[in-house]
């Protein structure tokens, strides 16, 4: 096999949004505007700015900004070999668009493009099979930050429990147990009261109005040992945020952990 990077790979998506220009400017090319509905991000907001996305307690991704046109392009490359633990020769870096294009009526097309060079291994073309699936939802996000908290700054918290089981099971079991209804049902979900935005595949995001107004993201996917991972996702924007942020975050992972998940049939644990 060759261990070149010259295999291409490529994303591209677009989205419709809220907002003016510079709204969603705000919105995917600042650090304030990227931690309120994708993750905790620290950006140097110029060409040559140095950039680090956190994806977990233990994971980020670290970047570089290489156009920076306010408010319409933006172009950043991150270390995709550094971030899957690889030999740094062997994949170019991960490199990402967003063009931003004003329509009438008061909203924007976000154009999305991602792309990069690897040796065709098996896990690269995984990777990418996955990014569109894992990144597209947190776009879902960004249509309901621009249309309710435009500009706002995020409070983050975040809990996850791993479960022996596959990730439709896990999903079935936390869907039940929060009671999340379809698209537009009001509903409570450990305490909070809110809307259900948006359903898709093994995840939902519901809006949040009382006690503390945000966005709460919930989620189950595969991993690679066989078990499945069910989390949550908050982002709160209010003055009290961060006190309930700091009482909800190990309240969430305790009721996380304890998830009552069917056992595995004898099958599925054969496979």
């Amino acid at each position: 096999m060759s261990t070149t990077p010259n295999v291409p790979y490529r994303l591209e998506f677009s989205v419709e949004v809220p907002g003016t220009p510079e709204q969603v400017w705000q919105a995917i090319a600042t650090a304030r505007g990227m931690s309120a509905w994708f993750g905790p991000t620290e950006m140097e907001e110029r060409e040559g700015g140095s950039l680090h996305f956190t994806m977990g307690p233990d994971m980020g991704s670290d970047g570089e900004v290489t156009r920076w046109e306010p408010p319409r392009r933006l172009v950043y490359e991150e270390d995709w070999a550094a971030l899957m633990g690889k030999d740094p020769d062997a994949l170019s870096p991960l490199t990402s668009e967003f063009l931003v294009e004003a329509q009438s009526g008061g909203t924007c097309i976000v154009r999305v493009t991602s792309s990069g060079f690897g040796t065709g291994a098996d896990w690269e073309s995984e990777f990418w099979d996955d990014l569109a699936p894992n990144w597209m939802p947190f776009f879902d996000n960004l249509r309901l930050y621009l249309s309710h908290f435009p500009g706002q700054e995020a409070t983050h918290f975040e809990a996850a429990a791993s479960h022996r089981c596959d990730a439709d099971t896990l999903w079935s079991a936390l869907s039940e147990a929060l009671v999340l209804g379809d698209e537009g049902t009001s509903v409570e979900v450990r305490g909070a009261t809110g809307t259900v935005e948006r359903v898709g595949e093994r995840q939902a995001l519901v809006r949040v109005i009382a006690p503390v107004p945000g966005m709460l993201s919930v989620y189950t996917f595969a991993e690679a040992d066989g078990n499945a991972l069910a989390g949550v996702r908050a982002y709160l924007f209010s003055p009290d945020a961060a006190a309930y942020a700091r009482r909800e975050e190990p309240a969430w992972q305790t009721w996380l952990e304890a998830l009552d998940v069917p056992a595995p049939s004898p099958a599925s644990t054969g496979r």
